[in-house]
């Protein structure tokens, strides 16, 4: 049986040793995406296959118009991602304390089983978010930092340096498909190799660290989602960035 926090040190380690990896997060919205569902996401509602349920305040940045149809390419791009095996690549996934035993077994299945590089989407925060900010995070400093995130972000008051910064904006999984080309050929020119890449770009981040992993394995790719939001000037309206109860949540597998 998998441990959450005995996963989050495994990760660590790595990072301390300078071992490159890539760490990819599929939450409950990507699960259903992987489903083929579509979504929509509005200031105060939210529309999953057609059928709309009222709640949430959202922010611009969360906005979403992903339609099976319409957006085959992506969903096909984020499958891939999913799908994708590697020595140091890194899926995780929502763990059935999360999404309930039916859904976290068909995301094992749909990934093709169980194996070593499996783990929680998770794994950085709830039960483990303090020990990401107070032993992983100092740790940035020492790190060449690219960081590909929302347009609304604000790095100025980031406890660490950024490099390069590629901005996204609403819906980017549609609007900013394309940006791993550019990214790609940034790095190509300038012989990108041991940086830190940290991505806030909602699904597409998936799709990018997949892109970026099979171009160059010589650096760290990691989904941070919201993990950074208290220093971006973005909403923190996640129960663990409030030290809710969530902070004491160990994910189970």
């Amino acid at each position: 049986m998998k441990d959450f926090i005995k996963h989050f040190y495994l990760l660590l380690d790595k990072f301390k040793s300078g071992e490159n990896f890539a760490f990819l997060r599929y939450s409950d919205g990507e699960m259903h995406l992987l489903m083929n569902r579509s979504l929509k996401i509005g200031d105060n509602w939210w529309e999953l296959n057609g059928v709309r349920k009222s709640g949430g305040n959202y922010h611009p940045i969360n906005f979403k118009d992903l339609d099976i149809i319409k957006h085959k390419f992506f969903f096909d791009a984020l499958k891939d991602s999913y799908q994708y095996h590697a020595k140091n690549y890194f899926v995780g996934l929502s763990c059935r304390c999360c999404v309930g035993n039916e859904n976290f077994k068909w995301q094992v299945d749909f990934r093709g089983g169980d194996d070593e590089h499996l783990t929680w989407a998770n794994l950085l925060i709830n039960g483990n978010y303090n020990r990401f900010i107070n032993e992983m995070l100092p740790l940035f400093k020492e790190k060449k930092i690219v960081f590909i995130c929302n347009e609304y972000m604000d790095l100025l008051k980031l406890p660490f340096d950024v490099v390069k910064d590629f901005r996204v904006g609403q819906n980017c999984m549609i609007n900013n498909f394309n940006i791993s080309d550019e990214i790609i050929e940034w790095m190509k020119e300038n012989n990108i190799k041991d940086h830190l890449f940290l991505f806030s770009a909602s699904s597409l981040s998936e799709v990018l660290i997949h892109k970026l992993f099979v171009s160059e394995k010589e650096n760290t790719y990691i989904d941070i989602g919201t993990m950074l939001n208290n220093y971006l000037g973005i909403d923190i309206n996640r129960g663990y960035l409030q030290g809710g109860a969530t902070l004491n949540k160990i994910c189970i597998w």
